[in-house]
């Protein structure tokens, strides 16, 4: 057999038990706040048939599908995002409410570059409203985005909001017609954020084609400077004479003020006309947002997409969603020290004294699993001084010993490892005593 180095593959994972646990704990939170605004849970399978993917992204996006012939000889495909799953489902089971309100946390994958917060596998966050026209299911997303990361502790955030709308409009004041090169525009615009002007400025004149007035105009539609209302002022008067252009800059007004009506304050968001999305999908109001304290691109971003379900039924169905990558935050806010690491989640380690008084041990550790206490009977055997060292190391507070003289007595033994003060209890009480030295029954 050829030496072989046991690793995972490149851009992707393993997650060990002390990330795993306040990553698991993320998701919980993240999920309640989408249970919060009325979304209701869905999965969709990690294989499609590739026609279900294709030619819903865009040629870049495409080309990091992960596509293969599968053992039936199907043309198959891992799923790209969370969104064209979505519609897929919609066609699938046109009975489903509108407008429709999901949530969906799961695994996505796409073949590009690994690199800092770049992976081929990552967990997706999404919220979605299907079958409504509304704008205020855009403000929606807005207040889910906030709301998401207020309920992480994150406070120094800014959501960035443009319309596709805008950009339509921005090419025809440009004087460019022909779809594929407008998508070529639109694609190089949403590069502005990670790659800056002076190559966005080379790519517009050389892979889009355009004049260097033209690239002068499309910066004088990219300037975010001043109040929001100052920015959607300028963009009327740029693009006032088109009608998408009108429509763009009502909707941003309408999306924002019912956002704001929402709780989002007026400064957490920026009315920013970079906001593309390389997606070829979006037809409406679209979103990013990134963090003060960290340079790892957008957490959290999404847009409308009226077209997307309507290319798998013979109907018009419109819809909006935003998208939290999850990894991505997770590992910027690990770098910023607000992820405290646990390798346990375990409140509670039950020693066990000998194999006369195992009993006793697996008795007490039943009823304090029963009180609803995270509780850990040791299971490797020795000495209770190695007990004591593998509580320390797993950061288990607490520690209950029931040898012989407690198991005569009818007690437990509690040691606090911070401090090494024990204590002795009667058996029966040993749960209420636990959950008040965990703190489990005091107010929230």
């Amino acid at each position: 057999m050829e030496n072989f180095e046991p690793r995972p593959l490149r851009g992707f994972r393993d997650y060990l038990p002390e990330e795993m646990i306040p990553r698991e704990r993320m998701i919980e939170r993240i999920q309640a706040v989408f249970r919060r605004f009325g979304f209701s849970p869905l999965a969709t399978p990690a294989l499609e048939y590739a026609q279900v993917l294709l030619g819903k992204y865009g040629a870049d996006a495409e080309m990091l599908i992960y596509r293969f012939r599968d053992h039936g000889d199907r043309d198959v495909a891992l799923r790209y995002d969370l969104t064209v799953p979505l519609a897929r489902v919609m066609a699938t089971h046109p009975d489903l409410p509108r407008p429709f309100k999901r949530y969906q946390i799961a695994p996505v994958w796409r073949g590009e570059t690994p690199g800092k917060g770049r992976f081929r596998e990552f967990y997706q966050c999404d919220v979605d409203v299907v079958g409504t026209d509304s704008l205020l299911a855009d403000a929606e997303m807005i207040q889910v985005d906030h709301a998401v990361l207020s309920e992480l502790g994150i406070a120094r955030f800014r959501i960035h909001v443009s319309n596709r709308k805008l950009l339509d409009a921005l090419s025809s004041w440009l004087g460019v017609e022909e779809p594929e090169k407008r998508r070529r525009i639109y694609r190089t615009i949403d590069k502005l954020e990670k790659q800056g002007r002076e190559t966005v400025s080379r790519l517009l004149a050389e892979e889009c084609g355009l004049a260097a007035a033209q690239v002068e105009g499309v910066f004088r539609f990219l300037s975010t400077e001043g109040t929001n209302e100052d920015v959607l002022s300028r963009l009327s008067g740029l693009l006032g004479g088109v009608e998408s252009g009108r429509q763009g800059v009502a909707e941003l007004q309408e999306v924002l003020a019912a956002a704001s009506a929402g709780g989002v304050p007026e400064e957490a968001m920026l009315v920013d006309p970079a906001i593309a999305r390389g997606l070829d999908y979006y037809t409406g109001t679209v979103f990013e947002t990134f963090l003060a304290d960290a340079n790892v691109g957008s957490v959290m971003s999404g847009g409308r997409y009226d077209g997307l379900v309507g290319l798998f039924v013979e109907e018009r169905i419109p819809a909006v969603g935003i998208s939290l990558g999850l990894d991505r935050l997770f590992d910027a806010l690990r770098d910023q020290g607000w992820v405290h690491p646990s390798p346990t989640t375990s409140q509670v380690l039950i020693a066990v004294f000998d194999v006369a008084t195992a009993r006793a041990s697996i008795e007490a550790a039943s009823s304090l699993r029963r009180a609803g206490i995270a509780t850990e009977l040791y299971l490797g055997g020795g000495k209770l001084g190695k007990q004591f060292k593998y509580a320390d190391r797993m950061g288990i507070r607490l520690v209950v010993v029931v040898g012989p003289e407690e198991v005569a007595a009818g007690t437990a033994k509690v040691k606090e490892m911070s401090t090494g003060e024990q204590t002795s209890v009667p058996i029966l009480e040993l749960p209420a005593e636990v959950r008040r030295r965990l703190g489990l029954d005091s107010p929230s």
